[in-house]
């Protein structure tokens, strides 16, 4: 499975309580924190949910 690189670069404060627990839930819980994982479709959902947040890389 292809994996990702997910960076959060956009605060969390003042956004809907659903988007802060899609974020807390892949595991971004400070500004400019980064996380690989699978690119599963559930995880592509949360992404597509937070695009705004957050910046998307292929991992290497």
């Amino acid at each position: 499975m292809k994996k990702i690189k997910i960076t959060l670069v956009k605060s969390p404060i003042d956004r809907p309580e659903r988007q802060k627990l899609t974020l807390q839930a892949l595991g971004l819980n400070k500004t400019n924190a980064s996380k690989e994982v699978e690119a599963t479709p559930q995880v592509l959902g949360m992404v597509r949910k937070v695009t705004h947040l957050v910046k998307v890389e292929e991992a290497k």
